[in-house]
C-alpha cells in the first residue's frame, strides 16, 4: 500500500479470494480489469460484465467492494463523469483519483492532509 500511495504501484498482485454472491464477485473481478489511471461509469461496468439492465445492482455491488483500493472500485464514476458513492467518502474517492491522474488538474486541493502528507503533496 506505501508504494501505491507514494505513486510506484499501479497494480497489486496479491492473491484475493473475494466472497460474496457470484453477481457481487462478477461485478468484482470487472472492477480489476480497470486500468490504472481510468475510469468507467456505473452503466459501463454493468455493460461489461452483460447486465446493462442492472446499474443499480452493480452499483450496489460496487459499494460491498470488501477490499477497497486493491479491488478499484474508486475508478467507478457516474454517467456525465461525477464522483458518486464511495464508502470512504467523496474527497477520499478523488484523492485516489488524483493520484492515479485519472482526473484532469492532478492533485485536488480537497485531498485529505493524511493522504497529501503520505504521497508528499500540498
Amino acid at each position: 500500500m506505501h508504494e501505491y500511495f507514494a505513486g510506484r504501484r499501479r497494480q497489486f498482485d496479491i492473491p484475493l479470494h473475494l466472497q460474496g454472491t457470484p453477481f457481487q464477485t462478477k461485478v468484482w473481478k470487472a472492477l480489476l480489469e480497470i486500468p490504472h489511471g481510468s475510469t468507467v461509469s456505473y452503466g459501463e461496468l454493468a455493460g461489461r460484465i452483460k447486465r446493462k439492465d442492472a446499474v443499480r445492482a452493480v452499483g450496489a455491488a460496487v459499494g460491498r467492494n470488501p477490499v477497497s483500493v486493491i479491488v478499484p472500485c474508486h475508478r467507478v464514476i457516474g454517467s456525465g463523469g461525477s464522483l458518486t458513492g464511495y464508502a470512504g467518502g467523496l474527497e477520499r474517492k478523488r484523492a485516489l483519483l488524483d493520484l492515479e491522474e485519472a482526473l484532469p488538474g492532478g492533485i485536488s486541493s480537497q485531498a485529505p492532509a493524511h493522504y497529501q502528507e503520505q504521497t508528499g503533496n500540498r
